[in-house]
């Protein structure tokens, strides 16, 4: 399939605006979108051939939706406090996977549906860390959600005594956060080199 797959033609954007407030949420929501898109990959690939296209969509739904409730409960196991800040946007991934179905992605080389995994992890850490950095003057804050020994006194690494823009770890300053990180790669980009 000659057809790109980038960030620009897929749902990621909610939950990249989202569920990146923070580290960890960005960590767990891309963890939570590899495990989800590899099994469905899989799941749909041994599938496909198998079924009638009538039922091919019904299918596709049910193994997404499964998927992605079966590693919510893990998740929930695993820490309510992560799974619980996830929220809603955990909930998309399933979504996602319709449409990277309908699209065809699951019928490209291995290689290619890394890279957009790559992209999509990379994206996310970077949101998650200046977000927590510039809007709560922290650094790994919720890490105690991923250990269960961890110490609940621990609040991570401050690095601003006052806190910080607060807007930022809102929608909306993700949304600006982002817009000004998209600027600024374009800009890098389009500088010629001497």
């Amino acid at each position: 399939m000659s057809r790109s797959f980038t960030l620009l033609n897929s749902l990621m954007l909610t939950p990249l605006l989202g569920a990146t407030g923070s580290l960890v949420t960005a960590l767990g929501l891309w963890l939570m979108f590899t495990v989800v898109t590899c099994a469905f990959g899989l799941c749909m690939g041994f599938l496909r051939s198998r079924l009638a296209p009538a039922t091919h969509l019904l299918a596709a739904i049910f193994i997404a939706a499964t998927l992605t409730s079966c590693v919510q409960l893990l998740l929930q196991a695993w820490s309510l406090p992560w799974q619980q800040q996830l929220g809603i946007y955990a909930a998309l991934i399933a979504l996602q996977c319709l449409v990277l179905e309908h699209g065809g992605f699951f019928q490209t080389t291995w290689p290619e549906r890394l890279r957009l995994t790559g992209v999509l992890g990379a994206l996310m850490m970077t949101l998650g860390v200046l977000r927590e950095i510039i809007g709560g003057g922290t650094l790994g804050s919720h890490l105690t959600w991923l250990f269960a020994n961890a110490s609940p006194d621990w609040h991570g690494w401050i690095l601003l005594t006052d806190g910080g823009l607060r807007l930022v770890t809102l929608l909306p300053g993700g949304f600006i956060l982002l817009g000004l990180l998209i600027a600024a790669w374009q800009a890098w980009r389009s500088t010629p080199s001497h």
